[in-house]
């Protein structure tokens, strides 16, 4: 393992950046059916996710605000939020700054031992893998709910 890991994660982190150019606040919110999310909730779950993954949020990392927990954490949904969610501004902001200290990160770092395995994973730089075929699962999750919000505005107009 080496710093070709690095490079695929801020390679994914680049396609989902990009997904988010242009995207509109109200249709970020907007949550098909047969969809137990909507993209606002994919963004910030990918966020979390990789702060939990890779900066051990919210016990060692205060890089993000620990209400993300309640908003974005994996068996949350957007119908149980209750006051301020991020824009996606402050999202893209999040991600973008998340990517350069993982840029920021020691290669050896990639080898360091978990101190107890997550799905089987026991590098550092394995969960690294990880982390990033879980960013791209979320891409395309959110990539499927805006082409169908894009579907049924052009029905409607």
């Amino acid at each position: 393992m080496n710093q070709l890991t690095i490079q695929n994660f801020e390679l994914a982190r680049s396609f989902f950046l990009k997904q988010l150019d242009g995207m509109d606040e109200s249709a970020a919110d907007i949550q098909p059916d047969g969809f137990n999310n909507n993209i606002r909730w994919h963004i910030g779950h990918v966020l979390t996710t990789a702060e939990y993954f890779m900066f051990g949020f919210p016990e060692h990392s205060a890089n993000l605000p620990t209400r993300y927990v309640d908003l974005f954490n994996r068996g949350t949904s957007p119908a149980d939020w209750k006051g301020e969610v991020p824009t996606l501004k402050e999202l893209k902001q999040q991600l973008e700054e998340q990517l350069v200290r993982v840029k920021e990160m020691p290669e050896e770092r990639l080898f360091e031992k978990l101190e107890k395995p997550v799905f089987n994973l026991t590098t550092f730089g394995e969960l690294v893998n990880f982390t990033v075929f879980h960013e791209t699962y979320h891409l395309g999750q959110m990539h499927a709910i805006k082409r169908i919000i894009e579907n049924q505005t052009a029905k409607q107009a």
